[in-house]
């Protein structure tokens, strides 16, 4: 494994993200001395935190990923700092994990539990159809096995590294064919094969083109399970920060870095915007990865310039006087199109017109996030990324309205009339937030740009990357899986590390 050369004693981490604070989790651990530096006054990178004053209280509302999958890979960033993760954090598991609403008025509840989502597709499908779940669930089971030690939870530097035992596994089982034909071997029934294939809209392809090696990502939240925090997904870096604080890291928030200071291919320092020169032995860089390229080292290699990006979302957050007493923590709402939501999204450039749906009721779980009797809701519409031709800035206020009445129709009723206070954010949003092509999801996982394919997370001789950019790539688990693979490529593998997320 590649590492970086030179003295290591000091870090500089740029960003405050999951992935950046996984990476200074461990190297505190590990011995170094380091500073983290994040532009905005809070941890959290995109998964960050809106307060918004009520007339009857504050709304809190998380700005970011909602579902939480793997907290084992959390757990382990504190067991790096000799921390119990329960003594910081308070992770509750989501039962149903969603409840998936189908536009022929079915409605079928996702549980990770096998016995219980084969009786749940017994009752609403039938026999034939949960006995191929069961076979699904051996499937993904077997490729999260094969996938996540060689391929996912290691740093790549060549193809050549991928050649194992496990990626002769892999092609044996089918995870080098198509995702839709694979899943549809096991699931026959079109509600079924979309609860378990829409996860590739994370990786930015569509199920009719992704591998079926991103199954994984299914086998990640609907079987291993969703959890929630106590105080929203914002207490997840919140309580990373603690921790890392306790133990010697040094933050720096409200603080933008401006550059890094380069001599020939090794960073010297990192300078802030208003002149600041930090010194670093190492830098990591946690900002999205081509905008890290760009604007912080003033390099955009082939490499970068070459990619592809994921689809973007509308986000609408609004705290609300309306319960629905039908609905779950995670509802995902589908249309009647399925393979033209993808051809409308990925190949046209297009706003869906007949939209698949998530809507997120945090309050749900932790009514704390709203004022006393009252909710908020986190409804994400996927949108192309800014490749398209939409002007958004005078298009945003008009698709507003277009979620809301999207939503009404699909049963919340009065859904617009309830809302008390609201914020929206769209691919354009996404982009001022650093975030190339407006894509929160980042640059998409075709075959070209996946494992040795993807950027790689080291650049010179002491600059590493983090993030949902590089590898292993986008996602929660992904990002806190980055974070260690960063501050391997500085301290080298420890071969005494056993990550919980590769027991089996």
């Amino acid at each position: 494994m590649r590492t970086v050369t030179g003295p290591t004693d000091n870090v500089v981490v740029v960003g405050a993200g999951l992935a950046g604070l996984s990476a200074a989790m461990r190297l505190a651990g590990a011995g170094r001395s380091v500073t983290v530096i994040e532009r905005e006054p809070i941890p959290g990178g995109r998964a960050g935190r809106l307060n918004v004053q009520g007339a009857d209280g504050t709304y809190r509302f998380d700005t970011g990923p909602t579902v939480l999958t793997m907290p084992d890979l959390i757990a382990d960033a504190f067991d790096c700092l000799g921390e119990e993760m329960s003594d910081w954090l308070t992770l509750e598991p989501i039962d149903p994990l969603y409840r998936s609403f189908f536009p022929d008025g079915s409605v079928m509840d996702v549980h990770s539990d096998v016995e219980q989502m084969a009786d749940e597709i017994d009752r609403v499908i039938g026999p034939d159809e949960a006995a191929g779940y069961k076979r699904y669930v051996d499937f993904v089971s077997q490729l999260y096995r094969y996938e996540m030690k060689d391929f996912i939870d290691r740093n790549i530097d060549s193809p050549f590294d991928l050649i194992t035992p496990d990626l002769a596994r892999l092609v044996a089982i089918g995870g080098f064919r198509r995702l839709s034909p694979k899943v549809r071997q096991f699931l026959k029934d079109p509600r079924t094969e979309r609860i378990y294939s829409f996860q590739a809209m994370y990786a930015g392809v569509s199920p009719q083109d992704a591998l079926a090696i991103y199954a994984v990502i299914a086998y990640m939240d609907s079987v291993a399970g969703v959890f929630f925090p106590k105080g929203g997904m914002h207490a997840v870096p919140a309580a990373m920060a603690a921790a890392a604080e306790k133990h010697g890291v040094t933050f720096r928030y409200s603080t933008e870095v401006e550059r890094v200071e380069v001599t020939g291919s090794r960073a010297t320092a990192v300078i802030t915007s208003d002149g600041e020169r930090i010194p670093a032995d190492t830098v990591v860089l946690n900002p999205d990865l081509p905008v890290a390229h760009r604007d912080l080292l003033g390099r955009e290699p082939w490499s970068v310039r070459r990619l592809n990006y994921s689809p973007s979302c509308f986000l609408l957050l609004a705290g609300s006087s309306a319960h629905y007493s039908k609905i779950a923590h995670h509802n995902i709402h589908f249309g009647r199109s399925w393979a033209g939501v993808f051809d409308e999204l990925i190949d046209r450039q297009q706003l869906m017109s007949d939209p698949s749906i998530l809507v997120t009721n945090p309050s749900h779980s932790d009514p704390d996030l709203a004022p006393p009797g009252k909710e908020v809701y986190y409804v994400l519409f996927p949108t192309p990324n800014l490749d398209a031709d939409i002007d958004w800035k005078s298009m945003g206020s008009r698709y507003r309205d277009e979620v809301v009445t999207t939503l009404e129709a699909r049963g919340y009723v009065g859904f617009g009339d309830a809302i008390e206070v609201e914020d929206i954010t769209t691919p354009l949003d996404w982009e001022a937030r650093g975030m190339e092509r407006g894509a929160p999801f980042a640059s998409a996982h075709s075959f070209f740009q996946t494992g040795p394919f993807r950027p790689s997370n080291m650049w010179g001789e002491n600059v590493v990357f983090t993030g949902s950019g590089t590898q292993p790539g986008v996602g929660v688990p992904m990002v806190l899986i980055s974070g260690r693979l960063a501050a391997e490529r500085i301290t080298g593998k420890d071969p005494s590390y056993r990550s919980r997320a590769v027991r089996w």
